[in-house]
């Protein structure tokens, strides 16, 4: 795989030479990555990206043409490049797994080692989870307006082409069914499906010439877009071709849900009762919600996913909380430092994390504790799992694991959580000294 070595901001390095030059950089130290607040009117973000980040910790190697960049462009000096020949990541790592529920300040990744060698994936780990929890977070809201109607992620086209296979990926692991992005497929086994655009209409004669390549090439099940010309017209020649068992007919204009109610009668009429309702078209959790009550039996989702429904980043950081006082190797008692300026303060400490839950199983509050872990009352659940132990990843998992998680982290959140209107955080977050 190729280097992620330069997916890294230029002051990483700076700071890694001068922490070299002091004497500093290798000093034990803990970094955490978390958010200080979740997107205005939010009530719980998504934690996605976490399989991307171990493979990309994996990948973090300064490879001949990495430091050919470095040493042509004069970013650091001989002796930190030589350093950086031989970096390795060996400490360990710590954090939520993918799909759980996160809050303000939930340490969703712990780094331990070296000042060096955990001060260079600060970049890497931010621009992967600040990305893909913000495409879960949005997922999360419209699979959860969806109510169990299949989501279609279909956001390809309308973001940067890497953007698009980690954002089918993310919206997958919160509950869409499938992604339109056959490089998804490739890479994260998530389900792809597609049949036709308005241009496959427009480049036969008739419509009904359409219709019947399509089914004569994907079978009767296929799903006909049937809104290039008039839809009525559309619907009648698409059962005209197909037959009563046609798959699907796809809306992608127009008022969904009044044209939802009158093709959904439209194929009772002709006898196509099984056949299906799919909605496309700018569509969002708001969107979805309002389409609660019409005969829609999915939704294709594109430009509202993969920008994060209005908030495309989630505003993760990455702080050094704790470090060593003493020597390289030194193994003492860890020194709490935190950044205390306005509106950006940190907590110092290495953290631990449970979700505190009533006897019902509904969580009530985030508990942190600093240095030492919180008390389990018997209802609650650990949220950090190790993830790198010893530089080696430990915590890869496929990503049906996640979406499981994800299903069962949502469920055990208070109904508050399903509402869509703006609000504080579904439970508040505690820290303990």
């Amino acid at each position: 795989m190729p280097s992620t070595a330069l997916l890294t901001d230029h002051y990483e390095l700076t700071m890694l030479q001068a922490a070299l030059r002091g004497g500093t950089a290798h000093r034990r130290s803990v970094f955490e990555l978390f958010a200080r607040r979740l997107p205005e009117g939010r009530r719980y973000g998504v934690v996605a990206g976490v399989g991307r980040a171990l493979d990309a910790i994996e990948d973090f190697r300064f490879d001949d043409e990495s430091l050919a960049v470095l040493r042509d462009g004069n970013v650091v000096d001989e002796s930190t490049l030589e350093w950086l020949a031989a970096y390795r990541f060996t400490g360990d790592i710590w954090g939520y797994a993918e799909g759980d529920a996160y809050f303000p300040y939930s340490p969703l990744v712990i780094v331990e080692g070296t000042f060096a060698e955990a001060v260079l994936l600060e970049t890497l780990l931010l621009s992967i989870y600040n990305h893909d929890s913000a495409i879960a977070s949005a997922a999360s809201r419209m699979t959860q307006a969806a109510d169990g109607r299949p989501c279609i992620e279909m956001g390809s086209r309308r973001t940067h082409e890497e953007a698009a296979v980690a954002s089918a990926r993310a919206a997958y692991v919160a509950g869409f069914a499938s992604s339109s992005n056959l490089a998804a497929r490739q890479r994260y086994d998530v389900p792809t499906a597609g049949t036709s655009a308005h241009s496959f209409t427009l480049l036969h004669d008739t419509e009904a010439d359409a219709f019947r390549a399509q089914v004569d090439s994907l079978g009767v099940g296929t799903t006909l877009l049937v809104d290039t010309y008039d839809i009525a017209e559309a619907v009648r020649l698409g059962v005209e071709v197909a037959g009563t068992g046609l798959g699907a007919v796809r809306i992608d204009s127009g008022d969904l849900g009044v044209l939802a109610h009158q093709v959904r009668a439209q194929l009772d009429s002709l006898g196509a009762t099984a056949t299906r309702i799919i909605v496309t078209s700018d569509l969002d959790e708001y969107a979805i919600a309002a389409l609660a009550s019409a005969p829609v039996d999915g939704y294709g989702v594109g430009t509202q996913l993969v920008t994060g429904s209005g908030h495309p980043t989630s505003g993760m950081v990455y702080k050094l909380v704790a470090r060593g006082s003493g020597q390289p190797g030194d193994d003492g008692e860890l020194v709490s430092v935190a950044k205390k300026s306005t509106d950006k303060i940190s907590v110092g400490g290495r953290k631990f994390a449970l979700r505190r839950r009533r006897p019902n199983g509904t969580a009530e509050a985030e508990i942190i504790g600093i240095g030492t872990p919180p008390v389990d009352d018997g209802d609650d659940r650990d949220l950090l799992v190790q993830l790198v132990r010893g530089g080696e990843v430990v915590g890869r998992e496929p990503l049906s694991a996640a979406r499981d998680r994800h299903v069962a982290a949502r469920a055990e959140l208070p109904l508050e959580a399903q509402q869509l209107s703006k609000g504080e955080p579904v439970i508040e977050t505690v820290h303990l000294p």
